[in-house]
């Protein structure tokens, strides 16, 4: 094995046969990503926001609002929206002709780390950021093409009031006498933008630009039977303090797309509030209500107005920057412990003829594809 070589334990799981497919012992990574760069560049404290372009800011805002996240300003041009907790706004939507996935921020500590990054090869210089909180960014192009902005010196708004986790009895202790669980029926409240999941085809390079660049640590890696890493899960690295089990991930694709975005609620009540709202709104559900095993969230998963997939979750683990990582073979039972298998079509590209020309040019550019590993992942997700 290359790197993290003392493997953490795998998460529990329900049944033999899935702890057998999480045993970590027996998996070995043969390919050099993912890895913890030594020196990175600089280190993201956080995940800003995502930016997305769409043709109708109104669509956009109704599914949004449906979802749990807040309108902070809104022209002819840009939507902004925020959670309860204290950064400014954390999902940007662009007016465009086309609806795509734009990119995302990433916060890093100082103007200084700012302008390690305006030394790199395509880097923009510091611009001022006239939208609220300030700062100054950095814009980078990832090797998917994705818009990377790396943020500094923004500042924190006053967080917004939400409801308290509710206290459960259960047969060990009584927390509750004499008074019933009513909560509101309402979209429930997003408390932040917690991570972002990208597809891509040139899978290492990728890896490579996020963890040398931004200093992001791999949490866990699933991978193929002959060891080859098709998804993984990085979080970012704040030394002692503890950080999310994962703030991006990602996956190896036949084509470079979004997967998702994750926004933390308070509880799993929030979480079931989210599908009630959301289902008796019309929005059209894709995967859930369930517990994660890798990150250990429960979840649940819905797709807005074109397609793209937003998950509500809580309760999920977090992790210092010294924890190991851990190695799993992938299979679609391997992503929940429990609550509905993954559907076959979750992930699953919309294919016309020019993403069928678009996969046949990537399997011939990018070393991470064939047709081999192709037919392996598949068979491993069926």
């Amino acid at each position: 094995m290359t790197q993290e070589s003392a493997m953490r334990p795998g998460p529990q799981s329900n049944s033999s046969a899935d702890m057998a497919l999480l045993t970590p012992r027996t998996l070995k990574l043969t390919t050099a990503q993912p890895a913890r760069h030594p020196s990175p560049i600089v280190k993201a404290t956080a995940l800003a926001y995502v930016i997305f372009a769409r043709p109708d800011l109104d669509k956009a805002a109704k599914f949004l609002g449906d979802f749990g996240l807040r309108v902070v300003s809104r022209t002819n041009e840009r939507l902004l929206l925020r959670g309860t907790g204290p950064a400014p706004y954390c999902y940007i939507v662009e007016k465009a002709a086309k609806a795509r996935f734009v990119g995302l921020g990433l916060a890093v500590d100082s103007d200084e780390a700012l302008a390690k990054l305006a030394k790199l090869p395509g880097a923009s210089a510091i611009e001022p950021v006239a939208l609220p909180g300030g700062g100054r960014k950095v814009r980078l192009i990832d090797p998917a093409g994705f818009r990377v902005e790396a943020i500094s010196g923004r500042a924190p708004v006053d967080a917004l009031p939400h409801r308290a986790a509710i206290l459960l009895n259960s047969p060990d202790k009584t927390v509750r006498v004499d008074e019933g669980q009513r909560p509101p029926q309402s979209a429930p409240e997003i408390i932040k933008l917690g991570h972002l999941l990208l597809e891509v085809p040139n899978y290492q390079e990728v890896a490579a630009f996020y963890t040398s660049t931004f200093g992001f640590i791999p949490s866990d890696a699933a991978v193929l039977p002959n060891g080859e890493p098709v998804a993984t899960f990085f979080r970012l690295d704040l030394g002692d303090t503890p950080a999310d089990h994962h703030t991006l991930a990602l996956a190896l694709s036949v084509l470079t797309g979004y997967g998702h975005s994750a926004y933390e609620v308070v509880d799993a009540d929030a979480v079931g509030m989210g599908q009630r709202v959301l289902s008796d709104r019309g929005w059209k559900h894709a995967w859930g209500i369930g517990r994660h095993i890798l990150g250990s969230q429960i979840f649940d998963y819905w797709k807005d107005a074109w397609g793209d997939k937003h998950e509500h979750y809580c309760d999920g683990d977090v992790f210092t920057s010294e924890s190991p990582m851990g190695v799993h073979a992938m299979s679609r039972r391997a992503m929940s412990q429990w609550g509905p298998i993954v559907p076959k079509d979750f992930a699953a590209p919309k294919l016309g003829i020019s993403e069928l020309m678009k996969i046949f040019g990537n399997i011939r550019r990018f070393d991470d594809l064939s047709f081999k590993k192709i037919g392996a992942l598949l068979k491993s997700i069926a």
